[in-house]
């Protein structure tokens, strides 16, 4: 069955001004933690800067240094969804608290290690691993505590702005690093990496969160949440269209991250300075590029500037290919940055838009698990490609790919949920119960029984459809809408839930646009539908 959503062949608004990406700067919990934050990620740069380049003095194979870029976002891809259903399930803040502490202390003793030389390959890729497992653990949780530190008129500037941190630790942390290896030692990044985050643990603990409404049910168990994560994405159609425009891209650009090490020492004889400041560039351009994105968003909206953005990093691959000297690498650096902080702030701010709150983590979850799924899986490859063909035609053929990749997903849009209330409306009435029932006894079947005109039989059904896809998004793992050959104009609807408890949790997350959809279908409706619930039994159950 189509996705009823993806029947709108109108074209995409464009959009009205953003807000500065001062804006949520106003807000001193927004900005105490956008600092630490910011310096928290000098220190990861720092790491994977020298991480990469203590690889090229240790094996300098193509594929073994492509290998750095595998291990640092492999465990975003394959931890994502534990850590979204995690971030939804426990009090975020206390979680990443936990996460934060952990990650400083796995830092520390891998300083220690590589002021004792004792780092061969195989331990750096193995620690770098152990830190990405840390840092995918965290960001989901980060990625959806945001709504929870500025209003939504701010939301979308507050996305962009932590892009530009994020970009801007880039900038700066590769280039001390790069110092720092130069004038003191190769170990020294790693040291700083493994205090950097010490002050986003304090400001942690002096956040106080604001409570979600979720005390009076029992929380999900991790399975079952992870299993209902994956239901949601499956039946928003908002989410899927962010995350296939994003593969499109992450796949392409991921080349340029893994290789640049190689290009550096290759291509242009540089040393671990060079590198630094290739990857400030790329961080400066970035930079750059957040302050012009409200005006671009403005005037071309959301999918033109992801388009723009994916065709200029098909030419700073080609000049990446093409470079022999620094200048031509820093340009390349430069315009890479503007590119990478236009997409991925734009659909960043696309899957946060597509996602209430219950299931923020795990939808963001989804969205790490293609952004660094795509990263991990195009390293391997262009560095196998590199490995085979040479470096300037692995390049070649990633741009190629990024130029393929905009019409291939152009009629997937971005920003389709932005005007809609995903705010929870509690609007559906507690089942009215004979007993009580136990929270795990199921599957719960539910009827929903409609009369309606045989005149308004297809725009019924039609309405119907979109709200089968919010059932299942919210829990129903089956749906479906019988009519009576008997009595004309008489529908059934009906949808299988796991358990009592896991219905209760769909009384829960229905939304305000949900009940739009709901009121929709309750106007070819005469008179009130008759719901009933249905409880899976045994004999011994009695």
């Amino acid at each position: 069955m189509a996705n009823p959503r993806q029947r709108r062949s109108e074209p995409t608004a464009p959009y009205s001004p953003l807000p500065s990406v001062w804006s949520p700067f106003r807000h001193p919990v927004f900005t105490v933690l956008w600092t630490t934050t910011v310096v928290a990620n000098v220190g990861w740069w720092m790491y994977t800067a020298s991480s990469a380049w203590l690889m090229t003095l240790l094996n300098p194979d193509p594929l073994i240094v492509a290998l750095v870029q595998v291990a640092t976002t492999a465990p975003t891809f394959l931890f994502a969804l534990p850590a979204g259903a995690l971030a939804d399930i426990f009090d975020r803040r206390k979680f990443l608290i936990a996460v934060e502490v952990a990650l400083a202390a796995v830092s520390v003793i891998f300083s220690a290690l590589v002021s004792l030389k004792l780092v061969g390959a195989a331990s750096l890729l193995a620690f770098t691993f152990l830190l990405g497992a840390g840092v995918a653990l965290a960001f989901p949780a980060w990625q959806a505590i945001v709504p929870a530190l500025v209003p939504r008129q701010d939301l979308t500037a507050a996305v962009t702005a932590n892009g530009v941190g994020i970009n801007l630790s880039r900038a700066i942390g590769p280039a001390i690093a790069g110092m720092l290896i130069g004038a003191v030692s190769l170990a020294a990044p790693f040291w700083v990496n493994a205090v950097s985050n010490l002050g986003m643990i304090g400001a942690l603990i002096w956040w106080r969160s604001p409570q979600r409404v979720h005390a009076r049910l029992p929380a999900e168990r991790l399975l079952s949440a992870m299993r209902t994560g994956l239901r949601y994405a499956r039946y928003n159609s908002d989410l899927q269209a962010t995350l296939i425009r994003a593969i499109g891209f992450f796949l392409c650009a991921s080349a340029y991250w893994a290789l640049l090490p190689l290009v550096t020492r290759s291509q242009i004889a540089g040393g671990p300075e060079l590198y630094g400041i290739l990857l400030g560039s790329i961080g400066t351009g970035a930079v750059v590029g957040a302050f012009a994105l409200p005006w671009l968003k403005a005037r071309l909206g959301a999918d033109w500037v992801v388009a723009m953005g994916t065709l200029g990093t098909a030419l700073t691959l080609v000049l990446f290919g093409l470079a022999r000297v620094p200048t031509s690498a820093l340009v390349a650096s430069f315009i890479a940055g503007i590119c990478w902080i236009a997409v991925v702030a734009t659909v960043s701010v696309s899957a946060q838009l597509a996602l209430p709150d219950w299931v923020r983590g795990r939808g963001l979850a989804m969205f790490n698990m293609v952004l660094f799924g795509g990263l991990t899986v195009g390293s391997a490859i262009w560095g196998q490609v590199a490995g085979m063909l040479g470096l300037p035609l692995a390049h070649f053929l990633a741009a190629a790919a990024a130029v393929l990749a905009i019409p291939l997903t152009w009629r997937w849009k971005l920003q389709t949920a932005g005007s809609l209330d995903l705010r929870p409306s509690m609007h559906w009435p507690t089942p009215a119960l004979a007993d009580e029932i136990e929270h795990d006894r199921g599957p719960v079947l539910v009827t929903v029984e409609y009369g309606v005109d045989p005149a308004q039989r297809e725009p019924f059904l039609i309405a119907l459809e979109h709200v089968g896809w919010q059932r299942r998004r919210d829990g129903a793992f089956a749906w479906g809408v019988f009519e009576d050959a008997a009595v004309a104009g008489r529908f059934v609807e009906t949808f299988l839930v796991e358990s009592w408890l896991e219905h209760l949790r769909q009384h829960e997350r229905v939304t305000h646009a949900d009940r739009e959809l709901q009121d929709t279908v309750r106007q070819y409706v005469n008179g009130e539908p008759k719901v009933t619930h249905l409880v899976a039994t045994h004999a011994s159950d009695s």
